[in-house]
């Protein structure tokens, strides 16, 4: 992995070489950008960022799609029926059977550890990114970041930004790492703040690896039970763990969705 060592003078100022830190303002257009980078390294500097994610900050673009996609989200508007038709569900199950009794081992390991069911982690992992197919073109670091500067949900992504230059740090993704447009990375599409907080190592290679399927499930099934899931309890709506379905999207149609496609492979 190669870091870049070059540091504009505006960015050396901002990281206490020169004058005070400022907090950063927030902004609704790609204006003030640079100058909200500048004063976000101090945060960023003081939260325990190193070199190579002060790095990846400096060289970060704003990401007009990303804009875009987070003003124009459609998923809250469908029908259930509509949702699960644009996505897809029928071939997501029954691939996931597939999946499911090819990698029964694996699936089985991963219940008897986090007590989340093979359905559960399958139907995700079919809905995020079509089992690995398109994990997404977006640079991480400059779509979460500019979420971040971005007014609308500012305090919201802040720590995900942070979180994303933290997996810099460690070498688990690069400024140029792609991933979805809010930021997302891997297979299952963790956010960056949840993908350190949660990350898993299940291949015991030594490092947590969102891009290898193994470390994004067992990372899946980690999240979802330190989020509260009760091993052997129903996920159906109404039942406990579909509560902890609500954790990992906000969308109630996805929410339904998962425990639906979840059951029928399952079943």
């Amino acid at each position: 992995m190669r870091s870049i060592i070059f540091l504009s003078t505006t960015f050396l100022l901002v990281i206490g070489l020169i004058a005070p830190a400022v907090a950063a303002p927030c902004g609704d257009t790609s204006g003030g950008f640079n100058k909200w980078k500048a004063a976000f390294a101090q945060e960023a500097a003081n939260a325990g960022i190193g070199q190579r994610g002060l790095n990846a900050l400096a060289q970060a673009q704003y990401a007009s799609g990303t804009i875009v996609a987070d003003r124009n989200q459609k998923s809250f508007k469908y029908t259930l029926d509509k949702f699960m038709t644009l996505r897809g569900a029928d071939t997501i199950v029954a691939q996931g059977r597939k999946r499911k009794a090819r990698d029964a081992r694996f699936y089985q390991s991963l219940e008897v550890r986090y007590g989340v069911p093979a359905g559960i982690l399958i139907a995700i992992h079919g809905m995020e990114t079509g089992f690995g197919g398109f994990m997404g073109d977006s640079a991480v670091v400059s779509a979460i970041t500019t979420l971040a500067y971005d007014c609308r949900r500012s305090d919201f992504f802040k720590p995900h930004a942070i979180g994303a230059l933290k997996l810099v740090d460690t070498g688990a993704i690069t400024g140029s790492t792609k991933g979805a447009k809010h930021g997302e990375l891997g297979h299952t599409q963790f956010l960056p703040g949840n993908a350190l907080r949660y990350g898993v190592d299940a291949n015991g290679d030594g490092q947590v690896d969102f891009y290898n399927q193994a470390d994004a499930l067992a990372s899946t099934a980690n999240f979802l039970r330190q989020k509260g899931w009760k091993p052997g309890v129903g996920y159906g709506e109404g039942q406990a763990n579909f509560d902890v379905i609500k954790q990992w999207n906000a969308a109630a149609v996805y929410q339904k969705a998962i425990a639906i496609m979840a059951a029928r492979i399952d079943g």
